[in-house]
């Protein structure tokens, strides 16, 4: 039975570069992909594109071709990512002169469009999955609407021949896929073998979680080697099934556990995983190490696929202003009390007005609250008070009364900050395939 490998190089747009390079060079390895993308990122993104049209793609994009382009076009490793966000194509022409200073010739590089609805959803005026109203009622506060695309295009783009597929927004399974997909040959309605290439692109997408970052714990959960944690590699047979490692000699482990937790991640039911390829069951998953770092999954199936898309939509929701001072020694807990009381009194005589407030002593009731904190008097505590507002000239006078606890008390506060930002928050809609024209752009260094 034919078997792939493939490696995740990235579980988020800021990580680690270093084990993508090691996939590359020592992971025998026919895919990478790099998962970068999450919901607010590419609403931020689609500002960026406003201000500037050859920007809105991933801020580390050249650093991570510059690091794997070479290797993989020597390896003959073909690159998957969602690095595009809300400019696939300026990234797929960056990433082609990167590969012409590198001196790489012949590379084929595939821009996925087609995830930018944003006129469909003002014209279609969709409900909100989860909050109250329509896309309509944002009015001008609307900044974008991307669609998660599946694997479809992803696949086309290979099959044309392409080196390195870059798109905007899809399902993060779907870079994942999509190799299987193109490798295997799988028909688009064979469901249970589309959930079992969910399931691997799930298992997949967070890079390190599933190779214990994220599953470390000390003392309860102890992982070895985390400063040089190796990425997850996929060996996935043709039936669909999977084994989980990693390159030898790399920190982390791959072990029934460190799986069943990644497994779990972000699955509101397990039983109906909501994939735009797919609907993908999980219940019946089994997980078996079969040997040091390597771990066999298998037992997905799947059911037919949505007739919608799960669209985000980014909004400008309001303003944040906030302020953080510290305070140390006997007392920091009284003195850091009061610091917070007088700030709320004082942003009551100035009338700012907050649509929603928080007062925290971060060290003593920032996570858990006040009644968690009774009996226990830490020598530091760090005060934050933070204000959701309609202006940003209100939110800077939140940080700006913090500040001045500098020399009008109480005693010995240092290590002010202090800002204000603008919110950019995402909700989402479902939008009918049908109206949706998801296409491939091909070019070359």
């Amino acid at each position: 039975m034919r078997t792939i490998r493939i490696g995740s190089g990235a579980g988020y747009s800021g990580d680690r570069i270093e084990p993508a390079i090691e996939l590359a060079e020592k992971g025998h390895i026919q895919y990478l992909g790099f998962e970068c993308l999450a919901e607010r990122t590419i609403a931020l993104a689609q500002q960026e594109k406003m201000k500037n049209p050859d920007a809105g793609y991933d801020p580390l994009l050249e650093r991570r071709m510059r690091a794997v382009l070479a290797i993989c076009k020597a390896k003959g490793i073909k690159i998957i990512t969602n690095m595009g966000a809300a400019n696939p194509q300026a990234a797929a022409r960056k990433t082609a002169r990167i590969a012409r200073e590198l001196g790489i010739a012949g590379l084929k590089i595939a821009a996925v469009v087609g995830d930018d609805v944003l006129d469909v959803c003002k014209q279609g005026n969709f409900p909100f999955l989860e909050i109250d109203g329509r896309i309509g009622d944002l009015g001008n506060r609307l900044l974008s609407a991307n669609a998660y695309l599946g694997a479809e295009p992803i696949v086309r783009a290979l099959q044309a021949g392409a080196d390195v597929v870059i798109t905007g927004r899809v399902g993060d399974p779907a870079l994942f896929l999509a190799p299987l997909l193109h490798e295997f040959g799988w028909a688009n309605d064979d469901w249970d073998s589309l959930g079992r290439g969910a399931l691997v692109g799930h298992l997949l997408e967070c890079a390190g979680q599933i190779t214990g970052g994220y599953f470390a714990d000390p003392g309860l959960k102890d992982v070895a080697g985390l400063a040089r944690l190796g990425f997850p590699i996929g060996e996935v047979s043709e039936d669909g099934n999977v084994v989980i490692t990693k390159v030898e000699g790399s920190g982390g482990a791959v072990t029934e556990a460190t799986c069943k937790e990644q497994l779990l991640y972000e699955v509101h039911d397990p039983a109906n995983y909501i994939q735009p390829d797919v609907v993908a069951d999980f219940s019946n998953v089994t997980v078996k190490q079969i040997g040091p770092d390597r771990v066999s999954i298998s037992g997905a199936t799947g059911k037919p696929a949505t007739p919608t898309y799960k669209t985000s939509v980014g909004y400008i929701d309001s303003y944040i202003g906030e302020g953080q001072m510290s305070y140390g020694g006997p007392g920091a807990l009284a003195r850091g009390r009061l610091a917070l009381e007088i700030v709320r009194q004082r942003l009551e005589l100035c009338g700012v007005q907050m649509n929603e407030q928080r007062f925290d002593l971060i060290g003593a009731n920032a996570l858990y609250g006040s009644e968690l904190s009774e009996g226990h008097d830490p020598y530091e505590v760090r005060i934050r008070a933070a204000g959701r507002t309609n202006s940003l000239a209100e939110a800077v006078l939140i940080g700006n009364e913090v500040e001045t606890l500098y020399t009008n008390g109480p005693a010995g506060g240092g290590g002010a900050f202090k800002s204000a930002r603008e919110i950019i928050a995402v909700a989402s809609v479902l939008v009918p395939k049908e109206l949706t024209s998801p296409a491939i752009q091909l070019f070359e260094a």
